[in-house]
């Protein structure tokens, strides 16, 4: 097969006149309750696959393929592609889209609840999306508080979204999402995308960012649950003091004052002001303290 009967039978959908095409002949219109927005950029979907180091063999988690447009970016490194897509209507067109392709699998449901570890099977796969930006975050902690094993999860989000997952302490917009991602992964914004790769053109900046798992979190604690709790807490009322954010956030006055003594963390510090070795000393002196 020459490079021009592979175009044919196989050609590149993130293109706006194929993309146009395919909505047309399936009578899809976008979905704002689903947040979709249909990329139409080739660079950006070699960007992602890029970013992810998909290779053939690798094994791959995407979510939301839409009409298959990162799917086929995917699936011509000869990785394995399993997609879970939510709307209901898109499964019959991918069977179309993504037709001749027999390493890929779509999976219908809500990456919410379908059963990530029973999709997958055993062994490590790599996650990349182009996430409905409306629920970014939510998809992206439940991924990353599974501890499944996923060594690469890359993925196109708000601009705004991805410069707070890469805060550091001390920033206005470093909080309770940067502690999270960055516990957990070493994330880094790798490629900006502007609103005309899109069909229709989002009225937000987006960037694609990588977050490199970590084999083992950034710091150890000795209660992950309480860890977490005492982040949001710090978090939750940003204008206060340590102190009274968490007895705002229900720990107790003499419980909260002994955790900083333990720790050496000054109470009247605020909670954008503390790394993660110091949110890991503070939860684990509150265990000392039970």
């Amino acid at each position: 097969m020459n490079n021009e009967d592979k175009d044919i039978l196989h050609p590149v959908i993130a293109n706006r006149a194929v993309t146009m095409h395919i909505l047309k002949a399936f009578g899809l219109h976008t979905s704002k309750k689903l947040g979709q927005n249909f990329l139409i950029d080739p660079a950006i979907v070699s960007g992602i696959v890029e970013a992810a180091d998909v290779k053939a063999g690798d094994r791959v988690l995407e979510i939301g393929p839409g009409i298959g447009t990162l799917t086929q970016g995917l699936a011509e490194t000869g990785a394995d592609v399993t997609a879970v897509e939510l709307d209901k209507k898109l499964p019959a067109v991918l069977a179309e889209t993504l037709k001749g392709y027999d390493n890929v699998r779509i999976v219908p449901g809500d990456i919410l609840k379908v059963n990530i570890p029973e999709i997958m099977g055993p062994g490590a796969f790599k996650v990349a999306a182009n996430l409905p930006y409306y629920i970014t975050t939510p998809i992206l902690m439940a991924l990353l508080e599974q501890h499944l094993p996923i060594t690469e999860l890359v993925t196109m989000v708000q601009k705004e979204v991805a410069e707070r997952m890469t805060a550091t302490p001390g920033k206005r917009i470093y909080g309770a999402l940067s502690v999270a991602v960055q516990y957990y992964t070493e994330p880094e914004i790798v490629l900006d995308v502007p609103p005309r790769s899109f069909i229709p053109a989002p009225e937000v900046d987006s960037v694609v960012i990588a977050c490199h798992v970590r084999p083992e979190p950034a710091v150890k604690v000795k209660d992950e649950k309480l860890f977490f709790r005492v982040v949001k807490a710090a978090f939750g009322q940003r204008r206060k003091t340590l102190m009274n954010a968490m007895r705002g956030a229900g720990f107790a006055k003499e419980e909260v004052r002994d955790a900083m003594e333990r720790s050496g963390i000054d109470p009247t510090r605020r909670g954008e002001t503390l790394t993660l070795e110091e949110f890991a000393a503070l939860a684990d002196a509150f265990v000392v303290n039970k």
